[in-house]
């Protein structure tokens, strides 16, 4: 993988490739001549520049004369960070090069960078990953020039504020991501995995589902709590019962295909519907009838899922009722995905933070991200903790959880079970590094980081309940989700993942065992997904993650 100074080589390069627009996607032949000329332009305003010249610049630090209708708006820290990527050479492997480029990630951000490029076909995605492979091939390794030299056109014509535009997504955090993720495990072939399995967790179980749909009257909190219970005949209270809790502005279905392939392997499953921070919510929020989410909305999550709990201890009592004695409501998984993965957190100890989530979002709300700005909310909170652990939880499964604001710098080393915190490379909503990778560090009990590269902040919810992506561009970097038949591996593994860590609280443990590791992570693997499953983060990558404090 980039050691550190071929990361900041390739953040430069990165830098002056897009701010520049040297990108010259015309054709793959290593035998044809370099591109004469690239034209850059700013609506009616456009300038050339040739390979030459910027070859001589590269060599004499000083930037062409024919783009001085740009260059001379520049400051002297501009010029010489251009002067710089011109000469920055990118110390790459080839093989891991080419293993970024052809995940959906990578596939994702040539697509976004070539929309900068005005062309007349349809080949700037395959023609800007075989330039970036023979760029890297060349003698003198991968740079700007060697990637122009690698492409031969006579003219190429760059749309200027598009190559800006995307360059501001192409941010280090973002990047550093995409290199976290790949670097979290071994790089090893599937086929190189010795590794046995009796069963298969992401197939169905034989039982056959039946949905209970219920609503819960918490009349203490003046609260209606919907609730959709998934069981089969082969429900029994040797298994824990497992309660999802969806995120922000969305609904108790997001996850029922999961919940149907865990009810039919014999689990009773709780999907229960956030009152104050669900869809019916937000909506009345767009509508500017109310705030998006309100500072109670913290608390009274994890107070949901503990009334939840409640009931369905009530309903395990109750004469005749198809769930009767078949509850373990002191043995139970709690699923959070997105603001609901905060709140399994809460659940399973992670400590609320309030007077350190005042001193960060102070200092960075006007850089921060969706998940960080709905943190912020919590500040006006009275008290300065707030712990709000239910002991009947054994263990969770944070999925793309907000955490990095919440908790402060030591509410997590308060957790005090089992946790499994799944990441998403391309997460915009929840940064993977931020949101997830620094909480894992933080956790003392023992721990899973599932990391899915090229996933995004939606690829686990249930395509049935995702909004159409059809109408959205892909650009800049990753604004459409991955979700709907895109993400159906992804989802395929997170069925997986979630049996396997359910059975940890079953006598089948060790059976399902074998699914969260390393190795299962690498034979579940496509060329589209990598998937990364790792319990400790190793010395070197714990540096990296250092670098995100």
């Amino acid at each position: 993988m980039f050691t550190g100074k071929s990361w900041k080589n390739f953040k430069v390069f990165t830098g002056t490739f897009c701010a520049i627009a040297l990108t010259p996607f015309f054709g793959v032949s290593t035998s044809a001549r370099a591109a004469d000329t690239v034209i850059i332009r700013y609506g009616p305003l456009e300038e050339s520049v040739s390979l030459e010249e910027l070859k001589e610049s590269a060599e004499t630090g000083k930037l062409p004369a024919s783009l001085g209708t740009y260059t001379k708006r520049m400051t002297e820290e501009q010029r010489r960070f251009l002067v710089g990527g011109l000469r920055t050479r990118v110390p790459i492997n080839i093989l891991t090069l080419d293993r970024l480029i052809n995940t959906q990630i990578g596939t994702t951000i040539l697509s976004d960078i070539s929309t900068a490029i005005t062309r007349q076909d349809q080949a700037g995605v395959q023609a800007m990953r075989a330039g970036l492979i023979l760029g890297a091939n060349s003698p003198q390794g991968l740079s700007a020039l060697s990637f122009i030299a690698a492409y031969p056109s006579k003219r190429l014509e760059i749309n200027l504020p598009q190559a800006i535009n995307v360059l501001g997504n192409l941010n280090s955090a973002f990047f550093r991501t995409q290199q976290f993720m790949l670097a979290i495990s071994p790089q090893l072939n599937p086929r190189d995995v010795k590794a046995t399995y009796s069963l298969d967790p992401t197939q169905p179980g034989s039982a056959q589902v039946q949905t209970l749909k219920l609503n819960f009257n918490d009349q203490k909190r003046q609260r209606q709590i919907p609730v959709d219970i998934y069981f089969s005949t082969a429900a029994t209270a040797n298994k824990p019962v497992i309660v999802l809790s969806h995120g922000l502005g969305s609904v108790r279905t997001d996850l029922r295909y999961l919940a149907q392939h865990l009810a039919s392997h014999g689990y009773v499953v709780a999907a229960g519907e956030h009152p104050g921070s669900n869809e019916t919510s937000s909506n009345a929020a767009y509508q500017g009838k109310k705030g998006l989410v309100e500072p109670q909305e913290f608390l009274d999550r994890p107070r949901d899922i503990s009334f939840i709990l409640d009931e369905l201890e009530k309903l395990n009592q109750t004469a005749n009722n198809p769930l009767q004695g078949k509850l373990a409501t002191n043995n139970v998984m709690v699923v959070g995905h997105s603001f609901g993965g905060g709140t399994a957190l809460a659940l399973a100890g992670g400590e609320l933070q309030i007077e350190n989530l005042k001193q960060s979002c102070q200092q960075n709300l006007a850089k921060a991200s969706l998940g960080e700005a709905i943190q912020c909310v919590a500040q006006k909170l009275p008290e300065k903790t707030y712990q709000l652990r239910d002991a009947r939880i054994k263990q969770v499964m944070a999925v793309n959880p907000v955490s990095s604001l919440m908790f402060g710098e030591t509410g997590l080393t308060k957790v005090q079970v089992p946790t499994l915190i799944w990441a998403s490379s391309a997460d915009k909503t929840t940064p993977a590094l931020t949101e997830q990778v620094i909480g894992f560090t933080k956790i003392r009990s023992p721990k899973w980081l599932v990391g899915v590269v090229g996933a995004s902040h939606l690829s686990v919810k249930d395509p049935d309940f995702t909004v159409d992506q059809s109408s959205i561009p892909d650009t800049p970097i990753l604004s459409k989700e991955v979700t709907g038949e895109h993400a159906k591996d992804v989802r395929k593994f997170f069925k997986g993942i979630t049996l396997a860590m359910a059975a940890q609280l079953t006598p089948e443990a060790s059976q399902y065992a074998p699914f969260l590791t390393s190795d299962y992570a690498q034979i579940s693997s496509t060329r589209l997904f990598p998937l990364r499953i790792v319990r400790e983060l190793p010395p070197e990558i714990m540096e990296m993650v250092k670098g995100e404090r």
